[in-house]
């Protein structure tokens, strides 16, 4: 795969996981991206699937194709959007603003460059340019004390 960088942003279709999910606005893979750990923020800390060259983290014991390894992702199975796709989703629309279905119609139908600069015009930070964490709608540049402060690190703050 490809990888495409820009100046305050990795693009890179590694970091697209077979479910969908973008690893690249995830608090996991944010929080080892930005060392949040060495700056004293506890929170688990991800590279991203293809990259670990893992199976799909959320699916991979439900999956019989084997998504990240028989197949690249998951609109390549003759049963997508399976059921514990539709799970994944469903909490993930409610929860975290995003919808991983969603982006694998759009890697099908527009194709992966494409997606990747839709993702980076939509969760661009407006105050640095960084990322904004799809788990709780914070930039990990510009909100760290936010962050630090936050008791439900992986929740958006409701207005």
């Amino acid at each position: 795969m490809k990888s495409k960088t820009t100046a305050k942003t990795l693009l890179t279709a590694e970091l697209i996981a077979p479910c969908g999910m973008n690893c690249m606005l995830c608090a996991a893979y944010l929080a080892y991206k930005n060392n949040l750990v060495e700056q004293g923020i506890k929170m688990t800390r991800c590279t991203g699937c293809r990259i670990r060259r893992k199976e799909c983290a959320y699916i991979k014991k439900n999956c019989p194709w084997g998504v990240g390894r028989k197949i690249k992702f998951c609109f390549e199975c003759k049963t997508f959007p399976c059921r514990h796709l539709e799970t994944l989703d469903s909490r993930y629309r409610e929860r975290y603003r995003m919808s991983m279905i969603e982006n694998l119609k759009a890697i099908q139908a527009r194709g992966m460059e494409t997606f990747l600069k839709e993702q980076e015009k939509q969760w661009k930070c407006k105050k640095c340019g960084g990322t904004i964490c799809c788990h709780n709608g914070l930039c990990f540049n510009c909100d760290r004390e936010k962050l630090k402060q936050k008791k439900h690190k992986y929740r958006w703050d409701e207005k």
